[in-house]
């Protein structure tokens, strides 16, 4: 069920799937209610208990949605919030690709600040990283009160495989230039996992976790490699005891 698990501080986890949870979107032509089961699974891997991961409609943009409170029973549309990027205060969020860049962000609360820890998730695109999405849901997490923010970046396209045209690459890293590469065929590229890491360390982010290449590892869902394919999550909670595969 997951691809990287792991309990990041104490009482958080954070976590990616695989291609073992199944598709986790509602809007790649699946069954609504085998997703809605298959999420309800990964729920219970996780160990929420009544609670539910918080799910967004991504439109690759810059918007950073406040998660103020837990999830109705019925978390389906139009409840999700459109955007790009979630934080919350200690309410679980989820992150859907299959081939753009999910992180997740854990900030310390406490000390004038929240009383848990501050959490966020973060889908970043080719046009998210370019707009921005990245520091925009650092900035959030740190007018709630976040301190020590880390992150843990999720599998995505490496740019040895994601080649676009020359003009686009040029585009991109005239804004992000760590994003700029040549793939493994000598074409032009985008390092979006770089260009991420780059965000993150300009604003002041550690990085604790990188993942692998979605295209190169059919264990996880790939645009890339297969147009009609489903989306893995990247996920953050809290939780009493550990979670199970």
């Amino acid at each position: 069920m997951f691809s990287w698990r792991a309990e990041v501080r104490p009482g958080v986890w954070a976590a990616f799937t695989n291609v073992a949870a199944g598709n986790l979107a509602l809007h790649v032509g699946d069954d609504p209610a085998a997703v809605h089961a298959r999420r309800a699974a990964l729920e219970e891997a996780a160990g929420l208990g009544s609670r539910h991961f918080r799910f967004m409609n991504q439109i690759h943009g810059n918007e950073v949605a406040v998660i103020a409170g837990p999830a109705p029973a019925d978390p389906r549309p139009p409840g999700a919030p459109t955007a790009d990027a979630m934080v919350s205060v200690g309410e679980p969020l989820a992150v859907m690709v299959a081939d753009c860049v999910p992180i997740v962000l854990v900030g310390e609360g406490g000390a004038g600040g929240p009383s848990g820890p501050v959490l966020g998730v973060v889908h970043a695109g080719r046009p998210g990283l370019a707009a921005g999405v990245v520091p925009a849901a650092v900035a959030q997490m740190d007018a709630l009160g976040a301190t020590t923010v880390s992150a843990w970046i999720g599998p995505s396209i490496c740019g040895k495989c994601y080649e676009v045209p020359e003009d686009m690459r040029a585009d991109v890293a005239a804004l992000v230039p760590a994003a700029w590469c040549t793939t493994s065929h000598g074409t032009p590229g985008l390092d979006l996992p770089a260009g991420v890491r780059s965000q993150l360390e300009a604003a002041g982010v550690a990085v604790e976790y990188s993942g692998g290449c979605t295209r190169e590892d059919a264990e996880l869902f790939s645009y890339r490699r297969d147009h009609h394919t489903g989306r893995f999550a990247g996920l953050v909670w809290t939780a009493g005891a550990g979670a199970r595969a």
